[in-house]
């Protein structure tokens, strides 16, 4: 009994305490194994769902529509009105904000796009915001005259009702300027409206300090509203009477293309008279070189003549005709 109980109190045989221990070890094994199964079938989850994220996001990117780098210059944050309301008496400091950010949506559209356009035909650059820009810029500064001039000579291709909403806005906001006349007869003319554009010279001409070619202009618009000599001298008092650097140079091309206009038909005189006497066209300048000349055009060494930017025409002798050079700076329409 005593050894009965000595053994029961010191736990049992060596038989049973030994059974015991491997029953803990295999418990152990057994629960490490399945930690270990646990593990790998996270791992395994992660790693699916890490693949599942990568193809979606991929999947994602190749549907999802090119980030637009003009979406801001296009987004109206708050109306015209509102903005002026919420100036706080700083008008013509938001005014100017809003003028920067017009020059800026035009720049990065230009020098994102790749072809040949001039400043009162920007068309295919899709400026679809400059008019709100614009009128933002005017109704928070009536008299901003730079932002009625801009508008004036770039808006009438992309929208031309736009642009004379802006102009009869700054009319009505500075009556007494003869020049937003000009502005507003410009577009008319530009549009083929003669008698509107007659119309708006005529009105400027009646103001104090408006000088007498306004008057002039309006006679003229019934009737030459489409020649050449009117529309010289459309551009000539553009170039004279402009602030903008730009609107400057512009002139400057159409003065150019008027004058390149005037060669060309003189040029396909010279021409016709050649296929008159010989019946061909020349086959090169040289041929026709000393008619050129005696008709007063500055001709290189091969006798081509060269344009009013110093660049050589080109002769298509198939079609008998004369074209710019493609190197020439002179607007091709």
């Amino acid at each position: 009994m005593n050894a009965t109980g000595k053994t029961g109190r010191t736990g049992g045989s060596p038989a049973l305490r030994e059974g015991a221990a491997e029953d803990i070890a295999a418990s152990r094994s057994e629960a490490a194994r399945r930690e270990r199964g646990r593990d790998a079938l996270l791992a395994l989850v992660v790693v699916a769902g890490l693949a599942c994220i990568f193809a979606l996001s991929r999947r994602l990117d190749a549907r999802r529509p090119a980030e637009d780098p003009f979406a801001s210059y296009e987004e109206l944050y708050v109306s015209p009105e509102t903005a002026r309301r919420l100036s706080l008496g700083f008008n013509g400091l938001v005014a100017d904000w809003y003028w920067l950010r017009s020059l800026q949506y035009v720049g990065r559209k230009v020098d994102a796009y790749r072809g040949d356009f001039t400043l009162d035909d920007m068309r295919p650059l899709g400026i679809r915001s400059l008019a709100p820009l614009l009128d933002e810029a005017t109704t928070l500064d009536p008299q901003f005259m730079a932002a009625y001039e801009f508008g004036a000579v770039v808006l009438p291709a992309i929208d031309r009702e736009s642009a004379v909403r802006l102009v009869r806005k700054g009319i009505g906001e500075n009556p007494r300027d003869w020049r937003l006349y000009q502005h507003l007869g410009y577009i008319y003319w530009q549009a083929g409206r003669f008698t509107e554009a007659g119309e708006a010279y005529s009105a400027g001409a009646r103001l104090p300090g408006a000088p007498a070619w306004m008057g002039a202009m309006a006679a003229q618009m019934q009737a030459r509203g489409g020649s050449r000599d009117l529309a010289r001298e459309i551009y000539r008092r553009m170039y004279e009477e402009a602030a903008d650097e730009q609107i400057k140079t512009l002139a400057l091309k159409r003065l150019a293309q008027l004058d390149s206009l005037e060669e060309r038909d003189a040029i396909r005189r010279v021409l016709a008279d050649f296929q008159a006497r010989f019946g061909r066209c020349p086959a090169a300048w040289r041929e026709i070189a000393p008619s050129l000349r005696a008709a007063r055009f500055k001709t290189d060494a091969s006798g081509a003549p060269l344009d009013p930017a110093g660049v050589p025409y080109v002769l298509d002798a198939a079609a008998c005709d004369v074209e710019l050079n493609e190197r020439s700076p002179i607007p091709k329409k």
